[in-house]
């Protein structure tokens, strides 16, 4: 969200704090980037979400999560007009119950909508059929190589009666998800780059930035700032893929999220293609 807020996209969060050190953080984060706070969500009780986070001389990260309070979204503390009114709404993973408010928040999200869907481990473990409501309203799917493995790979071997030693590529598996209504398939594929297809047979690899890795943590979330922000523009997928690329290379080259490019930077990069 942040990513996109300075690529100059207008942003909201819907998340849940509490009245604590870590939520005051937390929404300050998020005003002083210029994430609009409309859908942030206040608990009466409860603590903030926290995460732990280790990163190694290689750049490699481990995140250990508390997600407090933000696990406990209810679908009635979501105005369905704001989420109405966006053109994307992109989800990613809840520790907890709030999985079930993004559930029944696809009843009311308007056709006009566009849903983009990044499952991370956490969603890629409860498999295809817990996913099945998500997944069948999901416009853009984002993902990792590993994770899409992981979750679909037993999936279409049972589905088209494959041997169990049948191998299924990363491209294999996204061209099934595409052909099973998914319009866009992304697949991250961390230093090989990026992968893409979609509905219009656009199909694309992608090389990675060669670049010197401080911090991993946010790469995947920079990526996929860089790819929906280049949706909106309605660029082709070789060039969202280009750039999505190009801002995950950016983020990873300093602490955090203080990589994240600007929109200047970002039009200057582009003027350069």
């Amino acid at each position: 969200i942040i990513g996109l807020s300075k690529l100059g996209c207008s942003t909201s969060y819907i998340g849940k704090i509490a009245d604590d050190e870590e939520g005051d953080l937390l929404e300050y984060n998020l005003m002083i980037n210029d994430v609009y706070l409309t859908n942030l969500i206040y608990a009466e009780s409860g603590n903030s979400g926290k995460v732990l986070g280790f990163v190694s001389d290689a750049g490699d990260r481990a995140l250990y999560v508390d997600p407090g309070v933000n696990d406990e979204i209810t679908i009635d503390e979501i105005n369905p007009l704001n989420v109405n009114a966006c053109k994307i709404l992109h989800y990613t993973s809840f520790v907890g119950d709030s999985f079930n408010a993004q559930k029944e928040l696809l009843k009311t999200l308007s056709d006009k909508s566009v849903l983009s869907f990044d499952p991370g481990m956490l969603y890629v473990k409860k498999g295809v059929e817990e996913l099945k409501e998500i997944l069948e309203r999901t416009d853009i799917l984002i993902i990792n190589e590993g994770e899409l493995k992981i979750l679909f790979e037993d999936y279409y071997k049972e589905k088209l009666g494959l041997s169990d030693d049948k191998e299924l590529s990363f491209r294999d598996l996204a061209v099934n998800v595409r052909n099973d209504g998914i319009g866009t398939v992304v697949v991250k594929r961390g230093s090989l780059g990026a992968y893409a297809i979609n509905k219009k047979d656009e199909e694309v690899k992608i090389p990675a930035f060669e670049c010197d890795a401080v911090d991993t943590t946010a790469a995947g979330d920079s990526f996929n700032a860089g790819f929906l922000y280049s949706y909106l523009k309605g660029y082709d997928l070789a060039k969202s893929c280009t750039i999505a690329n190009w801002v995950a290379s950016k983020s990873v080259q300093a602490i955090g999220i203080s990589g994240l490019p600007t929109l200047d930077e970002l039009e200057e990069f582009i003027e350069s293609l």
